[in-house]
């Protein structure tokens, strides 16, 4: 069971489905160079980048927030049996590692009250949906389901040009079954619990802040993949829907919380994955702490 924040008000859970070295980061980040890499490589070993193949190490997960009111999955990873053919590493995944995660961590399925999406990424959706009898049915059966409805609406209009298999298996199943709560990505869900928006990555993607009085964590979706881009926030993904807002997005942010005691909480870096925003040079990093 991993722990990020243990509180009378407010715990926080990490729910770990894999982590993995699967991506080049030549091919992964837009304009990236051979040259800048080799610059970068010394801090960057072994944690982030993976000193055998080269590839940028990455966390698959899922954050669960307990307040006074709700219990709260905040994106759902992978999934299993889900056909992924453009990701081999994905493709037909089945492990037993998330549920057994949650299991840890005192929780069943029917425990969640809300599932939030951050966006509607095929890492980010898998588990909101598991297969019954040849049917995709919502795998928590007691939670509704939050996304941002500009978000809903692009991938439906996308889904509509060419089909998207994780959408047509993860997410439109919850509409259909009249699971799914349209927001904007500036809703506020209660005292405890409010949406920000950080668009680039997708069209309407949001983080999510918690806390009563204060900022107490936030849990950052795909604004960052890499430390890198923590401390090089111009440097955007090449999945980006607009990299250009993207890198103004990230460094708006990590201005914001720097120098702060919000715990940020990211979705794929490697663990401990947590930490506290300090200044490097132009840049930024995330400082780790389990707490």
């Amino acid at each position: 069971m991993t722990v990020a924040i243990e509180r009378d008000d407010l715990t926080i859970h990490r729910i770990i489905e894999q982590q993995g070295a699967w991506f080049d980061p030549l091919t992964f980040f837009g304009g990236l160079t051979p040259e800048f890499l080799e610059d970068n490589r010394s801090w960057l070993e072994p944690a982030a980048l993976d000193p055998r193949t080269g590839k940028l190490v990455m966390c698959i997960q899922s954050y669960v927030v307990r307040t006074p009111y709700h219990t709260i999955l905040i994106d759902s990873c992978v999934g299993n049996d889900k056909e992924r053919p453009a990701f081999p590493m994905w493709d037909r995944f089945a492990s037993g590692a998330y549920m057994n995660a949650l299991a840890g961590a005192g929780l069943s399925v029917g425990d969640i009250d809300i599932v939030m999406c951050t966006h509607l990424h095929l890492d980010h959706v898998g588990w909101n949906t598991r297969l019954e009898n040849g049917r995709w049915v919502p795998t928590f059966p007691n939670a509704r389901y939050l996304f941002s409805g500009k978000e809903l609406a692009y991938w439906g209009e996308q889904n509509a040009l060419a089909p998207l298999p994780w959408i047509a298996d993860s997410v439109l199943p919850i509409v259909a079954a009249n699971r799914a709560d349209l927001v904007t990505s500036n809703h506020v869900f209660d005292e405890h619990v409010r949406l920000e928006p950080t668009p680039g990555h997708t069209i309407d993607h949001f983080a999510v802040a918690l806390g009563r009085k204060r900022t107490e964590a936030v849990m950052t979706g795909d604004l960052f993949h890499s430390p890198l881009q923590t401390r090089y926030p111009d440097i955007s993904m090449q999945g980006d829907y607009d990299p250009a807002q993207s890198a103004s997005t990230r460094r708006r942010f990590l201005e914001r919380y720097c120098d702060t005691e919000s715990l940020v909480c990211t979705a794929h870096f490697p663990s401990p994955s947590t930490g506290r925003i300090t200044r490097w040079g132009d840049g930024f990093r995330i400082s780790p702490t389990e707490r």
